[in-house]
């Protein structure tokens, strides 16, 4: 007997209507829809920068659901006893989900998917998150990767799942359950002043993702192999913002650089390969959830890392006295996201010249970003670190000032973003003292700070430290 009852659709990280499984499947059925999202234990846990953007991807979100007819019902609690309670109340037979990876998210809808399902619930998680399931991918030995560049061998020829266009037309419910109204939620709450500066600088929404999308494709697809990490170029398409939240799909990307790559665009594949290294993030927390809150190689937990300390406040608050590493600080503090070659030299100072824990660096930027991706900043952190997959660990040092020199040659980024150094700064670098918190008491007008460890004295520290962990 077909089950007519209505189908609740929980959207998470996926808050768009075109390539999403889930709904599509659910418009096709002809059923009832109820679109759902919980703030529940996960959402709870998030840092400020990402909290407050969710909010905003949610409020765009429901202005699209409301455009096909839909509401995006909204509720706070418990997933699973919230969703029994919507179940009820809607007489719903079917909750459908769009998969996640992360340890947190797969213990959360196990438990959901075994209540549910025991309850005569239809429970169903699709995908959408990925390109390539973690489990669908393997050596010929049957394994997982550990090296990036055989995993990006396994699958740039792979086929992809076919795109989806939104629906054009979804039953909905005659009477609609209650919702909690968005703003109850204060999900910007912890950004204090930082909302106000950083707002300027997002792109919220999936139609805002495809135009930057198609932007990227028509200005900057040539000169992305060789100016990705130029510091003082707009080189990059600036996704990460938009794939974090699932306002645009992996799908739409991979595609733009496939059609880019048939018609030779120079940057193509190194845009691929990008994406790829997302897949391959989540690759490795799926097989190895440790990863997120462990040192990834074996002995590392007892490398002589240091852990907070006012050395590190210094380096939260853009003041080391090294540059480029500052600018890059603040840089995040007054967009909400970071260019990833200053992500690479940022960590490295922190977990090599100051010899502090990849963790302290991994939760500030949890708190800051508003692209944080659990998956990318686990990896990313401990790959900087040394402790991480790669086949180059802890004796990779980068030299801020070489790098610098290479990748913001005419200091154009270091100016944009460190008032100290000018005598007239830029706007940009004035914002850095109206996001900050007030209580670092930082104005324009300090003497720039010398450097909280000397490039030479602690290169040669790490280096130490490393050969004496070898030994021991």
């Amino acid at each position: 007997m077909n089950d007519n009852r209505p189908i609740l659709v929980w959207f998470r990280r996926d808050l768009r209507l075109s390539d999403h499984p889930a709904l599509h499947e659910a418009a096709r059925s002809g059923r009832v829809v109820v679109p759902v999202f919980l703030h529940d234990q996960v959402i709870e846990g998030l840092g400020a920068a990402p909290k407050w953007r969710l909010g905003l991807g949610i409020e765009a979100f429901s202005d699209s659901l409301e455009a096909l007819g839909l509401r995006l019902i909204l509720r706070r609690g418990n997933a699973l006893a919230e969703l029994q309670k919507l179940v009820r109340e809607t007489g719903a037979g079917a909750v459908w989900w769009t998969r996640q990876y992360d340890p947190d998210q797969i213990e959360r809808d196990s438990e959901i998917k075994s209540t549910l399902q025991g309850a005569g619930i239809e429970a169903k998680s699709f995908p959408g998150h990925l390109l390539f399931e973690p489990w669908d991918v393997a050596t010929g030995q049957g394994k997982f990767y550990q090296v990036y560049t055989p995993f990006w061998r396994s699958v740039r020829g792979r086929d992809v799942a076919v795109r989806l266009p939104a629906p054009a037309d979804v039953a909905a419910p005659a009477h609609w359950p209650e919702s909690d109204a968005l703003e109850s939620w204060q999900m910007g709450h912890a950004m204090n002043r930082g909302a106000d500066v950083v707002r300027p600088y997002l792109h919220i929404g999936e139609a805002a993702a495809r135009q930057r999308l198609a932007s990227f494709a028509r200005d900057r697809f040539d000169s992305y192999g060789t100016d990705r990490d130029r510091l003082d170029k707009d080189a990059t398409s600036g996704l990460s913002e938009n794939l974090t939240y699932g306002e645009i799909s992996p799908l739409a990307l991979w595609e733009t650089g496939q059609r880019a790559m048939e018609a030779g665009k120079a940057g193509a594949e190194t845009f691929l390969k990008e994406i790829v290294w997302r897949e391959f993030a989540y690759h490795l927390v799926y097989h190895t959830p440790q990863i997120t809150h462990d040192s990834w190689r074996a002995g590392w937990d007892s490398f002589p890392w240091q852990d907070e300390s006012a050395e590190t406040l210094r380096w939260k608050q853009g003041r080391t006295g090294i540059e480029v590493v500052d600018a890059a600080m603040r840089e995040m503090y007054v967009t909400g996201r970071m260019h990833n070659r200053a992500r690479m030299l940022v960590g490295s100072y922190l977990t090599k010249h100051m010899m502090t824990h990849w963790r302290v660096g991994q939760r500030w930027f949890e708190e800051c970003l508003i692209d944080w991706d659990p998956a990318a900043n686990a990896m990313g952190w401990q790959w900087v670190a040394g402790s991480g997959p790669d086949a180059a660990p802890y004796f990779r040092i980068f030299n801020p000032d070489t790098q610098a020199e290479k990748f913001d040659p005419k200091r154009a980024y270091r100016s944009a973003w460190v008032a100290e150094l000018s005598q007239d700064p830029p706007g940009t670098a004035l914002e850095f003292f109206s996001a900050c918190p007030r209580n670092w008491n930082l104005t324009p007008d300090a003497a720039y700070p010398a450097p909280v460890v000397e490039l030479a004295t602690g290169r040669n520290r790490a280096l130490s430290a490393y050969e004496h962990r070898k030994t021991a």
